[in-house]
């Protein structure tokens, strides 16, 4: 998820857990690992040097306390220093709910700044306030119209689209609009392109001294590296930025640079884009992050997850497991229910430690087998669901054919689910209690 500079500072951890001793060396090495990852993921390079001198002092300088060792001590260091690089803990996003508040959304063209102001919609939407998203850019081509289509998706109105009236006049009529329509918050989505860079600050300046905006929020594109740093300080000199959305933390994104932007500028980073969905935002929390970011984990993020996707499974189903009743349709919705929850790359890096063991391609394969075993399930009858002893070699080749998979990868679902029916039957002969019974009123 948080790419290169991640791996690399996973690297460097797993590594340094994995030295013999935890001597002066071994710490000065995990430094240098430190340093490296930093520096190629485009943090500032005085940040990090001021970063790994503090790390330095506490892992070789410091008694450890009793029960620690220096390895943890050191391992420490490193993440409560990361931490207090990103501002210690969250930042909340104030907004009063009895009166309008005015948030204007900036950024260059390309940074995400449309689809983050949708996010941020519905992530306020779902807290209980009344979000209204007015497009005030009339530089980029269809930007209404794509604000439409984001607004329509997330259920909240859009203003805008007048060409005809200057971005300034466009954003003061939309507050007026969104008062009428009984809205608490006012989102601005603002231009990111412009004829040139002066002219665009010229107009965010107008913009902030007509609208008053109650948060100014960067939006900052973190796989652009260190011109990160030059966009932040650009519109901070101009506008004040009391806030900054990263976006683009997905995929191969490097975050350095924008890590190194938000520091500089003082501003503190309120919410991540993790994809291109719109529900694919989080509040930044900065311990949450350096988690991820050594590959420690969020069992935190992880419990969430499952609760938002209301994977539980039903009694009938829990019943069928202990009776022996367990069928081919029970695996489908269990299955079903664990896509719900996402990418299982993603998953995995919620559980502490277990993206440090796992090859990389692990989760890549183990989802690409739940779509084929899905499509197979669903390609089957509800006789073969029910009754899978039946399924001979000619429903196998029927079932392949009808899901587009390979009869041998049928046969390995069937070979799967005789496994899983198995393990139950010897779990219930033991006596023992499935954990997930817990909760289910039993």
């Amino acid at each position: 998820m948080l790419g290169r500079l991640s791996e690399a500072l996973r690297t460097a951890v797993s590594k340094f857990l994995g030295a013999p001793v935890a001597d002066e060396r071994a710490v000065k090495e995990l430094i240098r690992d430190v340093q490296r990852a930093l520096l190629q993921g485009d943090v500032n390079v005085e940040l990090v040097l001021a970063l790994t001198k503090k790390i330095e002092d506490v892992a070789l300088r410091t008694k450890p306390p009793p029960g620690f060792s220096r390895r943890e001590l050191a391992l420490k260091a490193v993440y409560e220093e990361l931490i207090n690089l990103l501002g210690g803990r969250p930042s909340e996003l104030k907004l009063d709910p009895n009166k309008l508040n005015i948030i204007m959304m900036v950024g260059i063209q390309g940074s995400g700044k449309t689809t983050s102001a949708a996010k941020l919609a519905l992530f306020l939407k779902r807290r209980g306030y009344k979000p209204v998203l007015v497009c005030a850019d009339n530089y980029r081509p269809a930007a209404y119209e794509q604000l439409v289509q984001l607004g329509s998706k997330v259920g909240v109105p859009v203003i805008g689209g007048d060409r005809s009236k200057n971005p300034v006049e466009i954003a003061r009529e939309g507050i007026e609009k969104a008062k009428r329509l009984g809205a608490n918050v006012v989102i601005v989505d603002t231009a990111g392109r412009h004829k040139d860079e002066g002219g665009l600050m010229e107009e965010m300046k107008q913009m902030a001294e007509a609208i008053h905006p109650d948060e100014v929020m960067l939006v900052i594109d973190a796989t652009i590296g260190q011109q990160a740093k030059v966009q932040a300080e650009a519109f901070h000199k101009t506008v004040k930025v009391g806030s900054i959305f990263l976006t683009k933390l997905d995929g191969a994104a490097r975050g350095g640079g924008a890590l190194s932007a938000v520091v500089a500028t003082g501003a503190s980073i309120k919410f991540i884009g993790l994809g291109e969905e719109v529900d694919e935002i989080q509040v930044f929390d900065p311990k949450r992050f350096v988690s991820l970011l050594l590959g420690m984990g969020d069992l935190e993020a992880l419990v969430e997850k499952i609760k938002e996707a209301e994977v539980r499974p039903e009694r009938k189903t829990v019943e069928a497991m202990l009776t022996g009743k367990f069928t081919l349709k029970d695996m489908l919705e269990q299955l079903e229910g664990l896509r719900r929850m996402g990418p299982l790359r993603k998953l995995f890096e919620l559980i502490p430690g277990l993206s440090l063991k796992l090859p990389p391609d692990v989760a890549k394969i183990a989802e690409e087998k739940m779509e084929k075993w899905a499509a197979a399930l669903k390609s089957m009858t509800k006789e073969e669901m029910e009754r899978p002893e039946i399924i001979n070699k000619s429903r196998i080749r029927r079932i392949a054919r009808g899901s587009g998979v390979d009869p041998k990868e049928v046969k390995e679902l069937l070979d799967q689910f005789n496994t899983m029916k198995k393990m139950l039957r010897q779990i219930v002969r033991r006596g023992r209690k499935l954990s997930f019974l817990g909760g289910l009123g039993a």
